[in-house]
């Protein structure tokens, strides 16, 4: 009997051991935490959507650890930054993926900067989560390791040519763009929709990225005398062309794709940014008939914006499949619960499939009035 207690003893430590070898054979995750990595814009011209981004997961974040964490573990959010500049963000990734043990990555800011670290994501087999981007790159074709829970641009240029076109009856429409994949995309879109309408675009005036002069696109701008003016580029850009194209007397209003967040184009423009058009992707961080902006208020505190509110959605439904991956989460496990996800936050619904890694395609217009992103009500 002594042997045989000896022999279950000894079992039974070595399926302790065995249990405790798995949970560390998944990378990002012991005993305390799950560690997720996110790479984005905490300086530079799109800084303030990268922090934003960073502050509405943590504060999602900080609400889940107040309250145990999942399955027991804290959630610990790594931060780099990337100034926006596509080479740091790949270079910060690769360096992560060797060497930071994590589960995921999430959160990424921008086109050209997602674009720059998905082949490594996409090498190590690691879930590359809710980018900040509505790009074709990021959903055609299908990668089993990308979600998005962003509608695409595709969608936005939908919305904002209607607007422009059949709303407000416009058709000399001026395109200033960012000269790379983010500006590429977007204007396809913007192509695609008012060739849909039997229309095209009056001109066309292309900038660097992070630039900030807009003196010489604001004098094309003027020579093309545009009615509507369709701008692709960071909020401090925006409002840079803005305050030039007034200087110059050019009246005609902008229409931007929600790259462009709107409580930052406020501070940094003032009431040069009222009348511009701007395409959401989330519901309205003012919106208090909806129990998702309700707790997401009460949770960050301010200063509120679609960013953060982005950024808060993107860590719930995280946090959703974490819960449903069970104990002992993995990436594969992460990847399984993801494709299965269909949940409604309070006002929001992710929807997710085996061949469908697009959680949303709601897409929102405001317009800046008063100092505030009003919705637009949209005409039969």
């Amino acid at each position: 009997m002594t042997n045989w207690r000896q022999w279950m003893y000894r079992m039974m430590g070595v399926a302790v051991l065995l249990g405790a070898a798995v949970v560390r054979a998944a990378p990002g995750v012991d005993s305390e935490q799950v560690r997720i990595a996110m790479v984005n814009a905490q300086s530079g011209p799109a800084a303030e959507l990268g922090r934003a981004m960073h502050a509405g997961a943590q504060a999602y974040f900080a609400r889940i650890n107040a309250a145990g964490g999942v399955h027991g573990r804290q959630l610990n959010l790594l931060l780099r930054d990337d100034g926006y500049e596509p080479a740091r963000t790949a270079r910060l990734t690769e360096e992560l993926l060797a060497g930071a043990d994590i589960l995921a990555l999430f959160g990424y800011v921008g086109t050209p900067t997602s674009r720059a670290a998905l082949p490594a994501a996409l090498a190590a087999e690691v879930p590359y989560l809710f980018p900040l981007s509505g790009a074709k790159v990021l959903r055609e074709p299908l990668h089993r390791m990308v979600f998005n829970v962003r509608a695409a641009y595709f969608a936005e240029t939908q919305l904002l040519v209607r607007q422009m076109t059949e709303v407000l009856g416009l058709s000399r429409i001026a395109l200033v763009m960012q000269d790379d994949s983010f500006g590429a995309t977007v204007q396809a879109g913007l192509a695609a929709a008012l060739q849909q309408r039997g229309s095209s675009l009056a001109g066309e005036v292309r900038i660097r990225r992070n630039a900030l002069d807009m003196s010489d696109a604001a004098r094309q701008l003027r020579d093309m005398r545009p009615q509507a003016i369709f701008f692709i580029g960071t909020h401090r850009q925006l409002a840079a062309a803005i305050a030039e194209a007034r200087a110059l007397g050019i009246g005609a209003d902008f229409f931007s794709v929600s790259f462009v967040d709107s409580a930052a184009l406020i501070a940094e423009a003032g009431a040069a940014a009222e009348g511009t058009y701007i395409a959401q992707v989330v519901p309205s961080p003012e919106d208090l008939s909806l129990p998702l902006v309700r707790e997401y208020r009460a949770a960050m505190r301010g200063p509120f914006s679609h960013a953060s509110l982005e950024g808060y959605i993107g860590a719930a439904v995280l946090v959703e499949a974490l819960q449903r991956a069970g104990p002992q989460p993995t990436r594969d496990k992460l990847v399984e619960v993801l494709e299965s996800l269909d949940i409604d936050l309070g006002g929001f619904a992710v929807r997710f499939g085996p061949g469908d890694h697009q959680g949303s395609d709601m897409v929102w217009l405001t317009r800046i009035e008063q100092g505030r992103a009003l919705p637009v009500v949209r005409q039969p």
